[in-house]
């Protein structure tokens, strides 16, 4: 019964843990948008999402922690960021690893529209519209969740 009702709200809960990890890297981006030499990163959402929802049903199916390795691709994002992260030692293998709980180990660079003297691809415009997005999509996520609950709760009290 448990498993069935995590099934039920698993997109949702995914959806909004990945968003929560996109809208803290924007953030960032916007944070540092005076910073020299600071690349803006992000996420493509649509792997992000597609690894996040792999590593639960793997999770779910076998028992075994999560991994949160994933490969991410987008068009409008080019290089990939390898960071050297260091491996936690675990003496469980239902231990969680140390990364995040979106599957974005690897994070992407932004492309500059126009670049700075400085060095810094922050581009204000751009952190603006992508940060108001995902706020959008989240709250479209929370919405979709009381529905569900309140759905399941109609049900139950017939």
């Amino acid at each position: 019964m448990a498993n069935r009702i995590d099934d039920y709200f698993r997109f949702q809960e995914t959806a909004l843990s990945v968003r929560g990890q996109r809208q803290q890297l924007i953030s960032s981006n916007i944070a540092n948008a005076d910073t020299p030499n600071y690349k803006a990163r992000d996420i493509d959402f649509s792997s992000a999402m597609s690894n996040a929802l792999n590593n639960a049903a793997t999770s779910t199916s076998t028992g075994a922690a999560v991994n949160q390795n994933g490969n991410l691709a987008n068009n409008a994002m080019s290089q990939t960021v390898n960071q050297s992260s260091a491996e936690l030692i675990k003496t469980s293998p239902n231990h969680l690893d140390g990364q995040n709980s979106a599957g974005t180990s690897q994070l992407l660079y932004r492309n500059p529209v126009q670049s700075n003297v400085d060095g810094n691809t922050v581009d204000m415009d751009v952190e603006r519209n992508q940060f108001a997005d995902n706020s959008l999509r989240y709250e479209a996520s929370l919405t979709m969740i009381n529905m569900q609950i309140r759905g399941m709760l109609a049900a139950i009290q017939g």
